[in-house]
């Protein structure tokens, strides 16, 4: 544990280093949270709470985002979970996107194509329960449409490969790879000056060893601006209906 606290406090104190230099660029620059295309240096800090049919995960988790520029941007994501039935807590499984965004403004409605890479890493221990052992890469495009003022949406479409589980726990004739399409569904809808939402339908169709699998999943993310360019809080209800289980989170995110 001390080694996970250590960890974050020398995480946290880089991350400040980096971060201060795009302070003042911040203060010039108007933040438009609502589309995400829109790519922005920024900490996010939220408390979680998983719910599986066979444990109960809670947790702190970090994503540091930094924009290079106005049309790339890396995120790092790290959460630390503890789980309930073991009683054990460490480093989750963790995660690393880059953006760039090689298009924008084509038309007045059509104003971002923005491929991406999304890789989950394998940092959680499946020994104890907080960790699933397997590799995940995505890779392709997320586009930006605005249909009206305060309603835009984001479809996108990735190549999704996930990696044999690495825990020598499971069985190998259970360590299988799977290979398909991800999809979103991402609508961005403005309430007020401060409040919109996120709904996002994340369906994947899976293909394992010739049989293919659909993963009904989503995002439904409500934010309030409390400092504009600045500072804002959200919530997340990250649902998997497919394994019946559920992510919760409330968080706020710090703009740099």
């Amino acid at each position: 544990m001390k080694k996970i606290v250590t960890f974050f406090i020398i995480l946290t104190i880089s991350t400040d280093c980096l971060l201060a230099q795009d302070s003042a660029q911040a203060d010039k620059q108007d933040i438009d949270p609502t589309k995400p295309t829109n790519l922005y240096t920024q900490l996010i800090t939220s408390l979680e709470y998983q719910h599986f049919k066979n444990k109960q995960l809670f947790g702190v988790r970090g994503n540091i985002q930094y924009a290079f520029n106005k049309d790339n941007l890396m995120l790092l994501e790290i959460p630390i979970l503890y789980n309930v039935e073991t009683g054990k807590v460490g480093i989750g499984d963790s995660r690393f996107r880059y953006f760039t965004a090689v298009k924008r403004n084509i038309s007045k409605s059509f104003i971002a194509i923005a491929p991406m890479v999304d890789i989950t890493l394998p940092f959680g221990s499946y020994k104890n329960g907080i960790g699933g052992s397997a590799w995940s890469i995505a890779a392709g495009s997320i586009f930006g449409f605005v249909i009206t003022p305060k309603f835009s949406v984001f479809p996108g479409v990735t190549y999704v490969h996930v990696t044999k589980p690495g825990s020598k726990l499971i069985p190998d004739e259970y360590k299988v790879s799977s290979n398909g399409i991800g999809l979103q569904f991402n609508a961005s809808i403005i309430l007020d000056k401060r409040t919109f939402i996120f709904i996002n339908p994340t369906p994947a169709f899976m293909n394992t060893k010739g049989d293919w699998q659909t993963i009904w999943t989503g995002e439904f993310i409500p934010s309030v601006i409390i400092t504009p360019n600045k500072f804002k809080v959200q919530l997340y209800w990250m649902p998997n209906f497919t394994a019946d289980s559920h992510m919760i989170r409330a968080g706020c995110t710090f703009y740099f």
